[in-house]
This record gives structure tokens, sequence and C-alpha cells, in this order.
């Protein structure tokens, strides 16, 4: 496993530094132990981040990789979305019993319930996030522990920032034919008709059940990313457009254009755990080069089923 670096950023914070030998590099803060910048072998970067984040202490930027727990969004009884993103996150020095990894840099997180948690959240918890960077690769493993003395559940999601060229120009493939919730309708429930996803307009849904694979086609850059997950069993998807990117205080108003939310999540049924059981889940963010044929990729290749 390859070190990684701690740097001070310009508040005075911790910012974490992965790298690896061909070039790529991903940054997290300690901050909500939140992934703020992701950039291949050819410095270019892959999470979008608003013109508008937030400068000032405490903050969560609007933008890289967030985690939510214990809920996502307001599907619970907590302020939406939860108070993981919100904490300060320590290194963790024994993250076992997951081992190490060669050719990979590796950093492990560690959240623990404070008294002041246990006021909004009557549950004690260890949340664990490891991330690391390979080569055209991103990955990152939450652990939830209950380490209390009765059951509690809980949900999770991995909100993912995607910079993309053009959002008109993008489309999603590995959803169609599965049932979502349109959270623009009061959270009704419909079935995705199209063959792939595109946007012509503001979207949020949370498309349940979803394969372990998804791909992101940015036609305009040539690129995918590949969104592969396990034990976060739906997924996110959500463009705010115009009109709402105005009303976001901490989004710029053309920042819809460049960006696309699609989040690894466990909203639908909550996951339970029991006195000192364990939940692992796992993301994988890759991006390959998008081959073209009329136009479009081949997307049983990119999912693997070709």
């Amino acid at each position: 496993m390859m070190p990684f670096n701690v740097i001070q950023d310009g508040d005075g914070l911790p910012r974490i530094i992965l790298s690896e030998p061909t070039g790529s590099t991903a940054e997290v803060l300690l901050n909500g132990g939140q992934v703020v910048s992701w950039k291949n072998e050819k410095r270019q970067e892959m999470l979008f981040m608003s013109t508008k984040a937030a400068s000032k202490q405490p903050r969560v930027l609007r933008g890289g990789i967030l985690i939510c727990f214990p809920q996502f969004s307001n599907y619970g009884t907590l302020d939406q979305p939860g108070f993981a993103r919100n904490r300060l996150w320590s290194l963790d020095s024994s993250p076992s019993p997951l081992p190490s990894v060669n050719n990979q840099s590796t950093v492990d997180l560690i959240l623990k319930s404070t008294e002041e948690d246990l006021k909004t959240w009557p549950h004690r918890f260890e949340l664990r996030l490891r991330i690391s960077l390979s080569a055209g690769k991103l990955t990152m493993i939450p652990r939830v522990r209950n380490i209390d003395n009765k059951a509690f559940s809980f949900s999770l999601a991995l909100c993912n920032y995607l910079s993309v060229s053009d959002i008109s120009e993008v489309r999603v493939e590995g959803l169609e034919t599965l049932d979502y919730f349109d959270n623009l309708s009061q959270r009704e429930r419909y079935t995705e008709q199209a063959d792939a996803i595109t946007f012509d307009g503001e979207i949020d849904r949370i498309y349940l059940t979803t394969p372990t694979k998804i791909a992101i086609i940015d036609h305009e850059k040539k690129r995918t990313y590949v969104l592969r997950k396990e034990g976060m069993p739906d997924a996110v998807v959500w463009n705010p457009w115009d009109k709402k990117a105005k009303a976001i205080p901490d989004l710029g108003d053309e920042d819809y254009k460049t960006m696309l939310c699609v989040n690894s999540a466990a909203i639908e049924t909550g996951i339970v755990l029991k006195p000192f059981e364990e939940w692992k889940g796992r993301q994988e963010l890759t991006t390959v080069s998008s081959s073209y044929c009329s136009g479009q990729l081949d997307p049983r290749k990119v999912l693997g089923l070709a």
C-alpha cells in the first residue's frame, strides 16, 4: 500500500493527497470525509466542484464525493442529508479487517458517534471509510458498525458529483426498465421507459434495485464513467437544471451544465444492524475512452455484458 501525504489547506485544515505512479491524484478532506478532487494521469479533473463552493468553515463543499449518513436527503427523521458530512473525521489507525492493497494509494478514515449526535440520532456507531486510488480507478469502501446494545437501521449514499462537458450531451445506461421514485412528483413510483437516460430538464430520481454497473457516457469528451457498486442497491440521478440552480446559494447559475450526480445508495430499504454487527459497501469509479458506432457507445461492452 502506497503512503499518502497530508498538507494544510488555505484554512489551515488537513488535506490528504493520494497519488499513484501513472500520475493520477485524489484529494480528501477530514472535514466530512469528502473527496474534493480526482484527476487522471493527464491531470484532467473527473469530479465537479461548484464555482460558488463555500470557503468558510465549517463548510460542506458543493461537489466532489460526499457521504450521506445515517440518512439520505429527507428520507428519515433528521435534517437532510444526515450529519456525517458535517463532522470532522479522523485517520483510522486500525482499519481491520480490511487487508492492505498493493499498488494503491489508500487512506482510512473513521467517524465515531458523539454525545451531540446521540441527541438527534440515539444510536452508537463507528463509520469507517477507505478511499483508494489506482490507475484509472477511485475506490471507496464505507463500513458501519453498531456498537450499541440495541439494533438500528440507517440509509447511506455516496454522492458523486461528476464533471461532464455538457449535460445535454450525456447519457446514462444501465437503469433502463427499472422502477424509480420521482422526487419531482411527490415520490411517485414510475418505471423507466427510455433506452437510456438523457437530459433536457431537471431530474431527481431514486432508481431501485439497480445493477452493479452503470455507465455515464460523455459524448463530447469521448469519456465514459463506469460506476460499480456493491451493498448499495439504489442509484440517485440528479441535475437541478437552470431554475433550481439559480435557487441554490452555493451553486453557480451555469454550473448545472457541467455536472451530473449519479449516486450509490441504500435508501428504499433501510440497512438493519444488530448489536456489534457491521455492514460494508463498495463503490468503484473508473473512466474509459468511449468508442463510437453511429455516435453511440456500445453499452454492452462498457457494462461487461458482451
